[in-house]
């Protein structure tokens, strides 16, 4: 039998299954393989009875991680994304099964030998004590695992029985159970008739749901209903997150309702970690995997339904290699498994929203929250009169004021600003000097507590100045607020309030996530500070204020979602606040506040600013009545960047000429123009959709074609960030 191997190395050249002999293995086998004169794993995604070249190598059979639906998927996201075979292939897979070796995390595990004679052990350990209290230890017990044993006695005690053969050895599997502290006991919940009409629809029908529901109006709820039918019917389901910090609360709640029936996928998992739940998942033990995107890659069969809880968010797309949509990935997967696909949001994206409207995608709603309170009141407050007043500090008196009464009262407080590190750039007040990264156009973040200037675009550090380099000038501004320096202040506000942070800096380590948000949920801090990642999802019953820093900050962006953004990041922020039996507030400040994202904010309506939005939107051609698409292209040398992008650009303005469909076409500089050492030139192109459907693949050819020798080009479509 021939066998059409994909090896696991990533490049252009070397993207098309090789021939090797071997027996008749399923599709989607995993295989060992010489190629290039090394050893390397390979995929089988074809077989035939004969090849064209003769002397085949031996491919050895491992097992059979990928399944048949799981390579229809791979054709259709390489065809839809222009991806590598591998670079799909191991999406599907943990890095564990990209080598050799057995996977499996195995312990050493003793016990007490067999038919020993006592008189002979007595006689035996006459001088050896302490081996023989090891001994007595095993022979009371089932045994025990060899690095708890030498702990206890010690090494030298251990390997003594071990040499004399008193003890017999067994090697077990151990598996490793990811935050296996978490876990409850499941609340009896009765479903509101809202709620109930939506998991019977979803449950009892076909194809996309859109599930719009005001923050705290139960969607999770939904979530779990709807996956307790699918399990009954011996169907498996998918729940994805947004937010690596919005995993513990909801693997919380699914475990008290599901058990070990839920397994956890993300990438802040180590290596054994994300084997053992893959494995879980790939053998039926687990029957709902839970996590990020890269959990839309579960090795699940007979999946019933696939749920993405925040749909609109932008974390859903990938940006980086290998690029996709998981919205989109989640619809292929869906469609071939029968399944039925069901997002959810208080601030459903556009294009989603526009879709339920026409009656694509099944609109269900949750227009009221469970909890007694309703939405939070929303108060803004206009930062210029602030100033006008004489107010120089980060927090308008309301802010101040509030903080201070929600203090008194034993309650807490979260206080939202989108931008981490203390201060966003340091210049030089005499001659203008900006510290920049060296390798990437854009200025250094300073962050105090380690005293370095930092790149966010590469994470390159640097040492903090304490005087201009290029005029020696010691008066050194620093720009804009972030994270760190609002916890600061509000130390020196309120001496003894308890502040914890969160943002990038702060979950770096393994399970940060989890111990940030548990201190904060058990009453160990009195104010959280951070970033998007405390926007969504988290539920405190006992936060009853949230402030809204430099809510503008992202309105003004050269982007044509600044708006929605900013209006979906402001009503998810606002959502944290009056969970439970307690009243909220929310304080917005913002140099803008007659701009209609907040008008409709404050009132949180979000068909109101939608139907503006989308208005706007159909009249001025922009998605999702278009498809945005950028072609990147970095270099080495700028020269080869523009001759890359001109040849790309003559190419596409050669078919402007010749078909209908193209509302814009240029290129330019990256707004960002270097970045990682590389400069960057983009096309930049609005198509329509019957356009944009025929003129991709050539998209990508002319992006195979002129991609420079020390360098990248590729194509981006509706990409997220256009920096």
């Amino acid at each position: 039998m021939v066998l059409e191997v994909i090896v696991d190395i990533s490049t252009a050249e070397i993207d098309r299954p090789f021939d090797y002999e071997g027996d008749d293995v399923p599709l989607g086998s995993r295989v060992s393989v010489e190629f290039s004169r090394r050893r390397t794993i390979g995929f089988v995604i074809g077989k035939k009875e004969k090849s064209d070249f003769p002397g085949l190598k031996k491919a050895t059979y491992l097992d059979t991680p990928v399944t048949p639906e799981q390579l229809k998927l791979m054709d259709a996201m390489r065809e839809r994304y222009n991806l590598r075979h591998i670079d799909v292939l191991r999406l599907f897979i943990p890095a564990k099964l990209r080598e050799e070796r057995d996977p499996e995390f195995k312990r050493i595990y003793l016990t007490a030998a067999k038919g020993l004679d006592p008189v002979a052990v007595e006689t035996a350990l006459k001088r050896a004590p302490k081996q023989k209290e090891a001994l007595d230890f095993l022979s009371s017990s089932e045994g025990e695992y060899l690095s708890v044993l030498t702990e206890r006695f010690g090494a030298g005690v251990v390997n003594g029985l071990r040499e004399r053969g008193f003890v017999e050895e067994s090697a077990v599997h151990e598996t490793r159970v990811p935050l296996k502290t978490l876990s409850g006991a499941a609340k009896a919940v009765t479903l509101t008739e809202d709620q109930q009409h939506a998991v019977d629809a979803v449950t009892e029908g076909k194809g996309v749901f859109l599930l719009h529901g005001v923050t705290g109006s139960g969607k999770t709820e939904v979530y779990m209903n709807v996956i307790e039918r699918m399990l009954e019917r011996g169907k498996t389901a998918v729940m994805l997150v947004p937010e690596i910090a919005l995993t513990p609360q909801i693997l919380g709640l699914f475990r008290a309702r599901f058990g070990d029936l839920v397994a956890l996928m993300h990438s802040g998992l180590n290596a054994g970690e994300r084997y053992d739940e893959w494995k879980r998942l790939k053998d039926g033990r687990a029957r709902i995997a839970v996590g990020p995107r890269s959990a839309v890659f579960a090795p699940l069969e007979n999946i019933g339904v696939i749920i993405i809880d925040e749909e609109h968010d932008s974390s859903y797309v990938s940006e980086s290699n290998p690029r996709y949509d998981t919205k989109e990935v989640a619809k292929m997967r869906a469609a071939e498994c029968g399944a039925a696909l069901l997002l959810g949001s208080a601030t459903p994206d556009m294009e989603s929203y526009l879709k339920a409207t026409e009656g694509v995608y099944t609109l269900l709603s949750l227009k009221k929250r469970i909890a007694a309170y309703q939405l939070p009141e929303m108060e803004i407050v206009d930062m210029v009169q602030e100033f006008r007043y004489g107010n120089r500090s980060m927090f308008s008196a309301a802010l101040k004021d509030a903080i201070d009464a929600a203090l008194s009262r034993g309650e807490q407080v979260i206080l939202f600003l989108n931008r981490r590190g203390f201060s966003s750039f340091l210049m030089c007040k005499s001659c203008g000097w900006v510290a920049k990264c060296e390798d990437c156009d854009v200025s250094l973040t300073y962050h105090k507590s380690e005293n370095v200037l930092k790149c966010h675009c590469c994470g390159k550090r640097y040492h903090m100045l304490s005087k201009c380099p290029e005029c020696g000038g010691e008066d050194i501004k620093q720009g804009r607020t972030g994270t760190e320096k609002v916890a600061e202040e509000l130390k020196n506000l309120f001496p003894n309030v308890r502040v914890l942070r969160m943002d990038n800096d702060t979950t770096s380590r393994k399970d940060s996530y989890f111990r940030i948000l548990r201190e904060f949920a058990l009453g160990g801090a009195d104010i959280l500070v951070g970033t998007q990642m405390i926007a969504k999802g988290h539920d405190f019953p006992n936060v009853t204020l949230v402030g809204i820093l430099e809510a503008d900050s992202a309105l003004y962006f050269s982007d044509y979602r600044s708006s929605e953004r900013t209006f979906q990041l402001i009503t998810q922020v606002a959502g944290r606040a009056g969970r439970a039996d307690k009243k909220g507030r929310v304080i917005l400040q913002t140099y803008s506040p007659r701009h209609y994202v907040f008008r409709f904010g404050k009132s949180y309506d979000y068909e109101g600013f939608w139907r503006k939005e989308i208005n706007t939107r159909m009249v001025t051609k922009f998605p999702p009545f278009t498809k945005v698409v950028r072609v990147l292209v970095a270099a080495e040398e700028e020269q080869d960047a523009v001759e890359c992008t001109r040849a790309i650009y003559r190419a596409l303005k050669e078919r402007e000429r010749e078909t209908d469909g193209f509302v814009y076409l240029g290129a330019a500089r990256s707004p960002v123009t270097r970045m990682k050492g590389l400069t960057r030139y983009q096309v930049l192109m609005r198509l329509r959709p019957e356009l944009f459907e025929r003129l991709m693949p050539e998209i990508y050819r002319l992006t195979a074609e002129h991609k420079p020798q020390k360098g990248s080009c590729f194509a981006e479509i509706d990409p997220q960030s256009l920096i």
